[in-house]
């Protein structure tokens, strides 16, 4: 007889460890047995909860998204004003909950996997619609005609800084990825760019 309240907790245990081998390995590599393993339980229980590891990728990356999520909110209800909730979105995205190594792993497998798997592909273009809604409803007041075109640019770059970390050594660096960020954003906005 199954434990009753289990599903759950075994569910969000297989997510988290689903994002730890991912980073671990960085890439996809990995076997529902390794994953089911870091979270304490069969694979067997694995496979009945999500059916496939791609199911269990796909979780994950809601499971990420909804934390992105979450904190761009909660970084926007405290701020006012476009330059403020701009950098309030630029801030959730660098923070430290979502720029570690395991979840910049996890971006990256999800870009590779977005390619061909009509479900990730939907989640993605979720994700960079909600992104670039976001960005264009701070950056009109700030860069009037040229907001599209700045929102876009933007969205390349976080992409583009969470490529570039997957690939280096070391610990992930959110202060100087916001930096980063932050510099491009002042000369799109100065016109310099």
């Amino acid at each position: 007889m199954p434990k009753l309240g289990m599903e759950p907790i075994r569910k969000a245990a297989l997510v988290k460890a689903t994002i730890v081998e991912i980073g671990r390995s960085g890439s996809l590599d990995v076997t529902v047995s390794q994953i089911a393993k870091r979270a304490g339980m069969s694979s067997a229980l694995a496979h009945h909860y999500y059916g496939s590891k791609e199911a269990i990728f796909l979780a994950a990356m809601r499971h990420v998204l909804s934390l992105y999520g979450a904190e761009v909110r909660g970084a926007l209800a405290v701020v006012q004003g476009p330059e403020a909730r701009l950098r309030a979105i630029l801030c959730a995205s660098f923070s430290p909950a979502n720029f570690r190594r395991e979840v910049v792993g996890a971006w990256l497998n999800f870009y590779v996997l977005a390619q061909t798997v009509p479900e990730a592909r939907r989640l993605l273009s979720v994700y960079q619609r909600r992104l670039r809604s976001n960005l264009l409803v701070c950056l009109r007041p700030l860069a009037g005609a040229r907001a599209e075109a700045v929102a876009e640019g933007l969205g390349a770059l976080i992409d583009g800084v969470y490529l570039r970390q997957a690939l280096r050594e070391g610990a992930p660096d959110g202060a100087a990825a916001m930096q980063t960020v932050l510099a491009q954003l002042d000369a799109q906005l100065q016109g310099k760019s």
